[in-house]
């Protein structure tokens, strides 16, 4: 069973959602996703969080509908996001897409980042996705396959001290059993030549993200 994760920063081409969603899919929203979800008609299976973001008119219409909810005091040790994926854990979920991850505040955002990283989730598989982009993270010892079309931009940034022993696959700059240092951007803004590549990492903790269509598209720095 996959989950699928609305949080309540920005949700960029909210329309890709339905597009995303699967019948099966265990629907999750973290506090105020579940104002994304009421905007596109959609109702979650559960809500979770300390509902601070949500508004009474939207909180009412789930508990209207039946919605499980489970409510955590504001006083708490997780931010919402983390509880969504806890839960999605505990309902024996693997694959995780999570939107809305993304916002205005960095503190936020960062940490929502690197949840990704947390021990006590690495049984999950989870795709942040905000758009066009998406980010995923390797783990030593593994090996991690990513899809797109010709031309999509992937950066690899390491996140834990040295990535050591990164081979890539399918790329225009090719890694082969290299190391990419801690606040290195060597690994920025490769090239996608087919469908899709592959990239192995040795040891240590590697962000992986793609960026489908043309980058300058968005606001960036050179």
């Amino acid at each position: 069973m996959r989950a699928v994760i609305i949080a309540g920063g920005r949700l960029s081409e909210p329309e890709y959602v339905r597009e995303l969603i699967l019948p099966e899919d265990l629907l999750i929203a973290a506090d105020g996703g579940a104002e994304y979800f009421r905007a596109l008609d959609l109702l979650p299976h559960i809500l979770v969080g300390d509902l601070d973001s949500i508004t009474p008119p939207t909180l009412a219409a789930l508990e209207a509908a039946g919605v499980e909810i489970l409510r955590y005091d504001i006083r708490k040790d997780f931010t919402d996001l983390e509880l969504a994926l806890r839960f999605a854990r505990d309902r024996g979920c693997r694959d995780v897409w999570v939107l809305g991850a993304a916002g205005s505040r960095w503190d936020q955002t960062i940490a929502s980042f690197l949840l990704l990283a947390a021990q006590d989730l690495q049984a999950l598989d989870v795709r942040l996705v905000d758009g066009r982009q998406e980010l995923r993270l390797l783990r030593g010892g593994e090996s991690l396959d990513l899809h797109g079309d010709p031309g999509d931009t992937i950066s690899l940034i390491p996140l834990s001290g040295t990535a050591d022993g990164v081979i890539t696959q399918g790329l225009e700059y090719s890694l082969q059993d290299e190391d990419l240092p801690l606040g290195a951007t060597r690994g920025v803004s490769n090239v996608l030549l087919g469908e899709h590549a592959t990239i192995h990492l040795r040891r240590g903790l590697l962000l992986c993200t793609i960026l489908h269509g043309d980058p300058d598209s968005l606001d960036h720095l050179a």
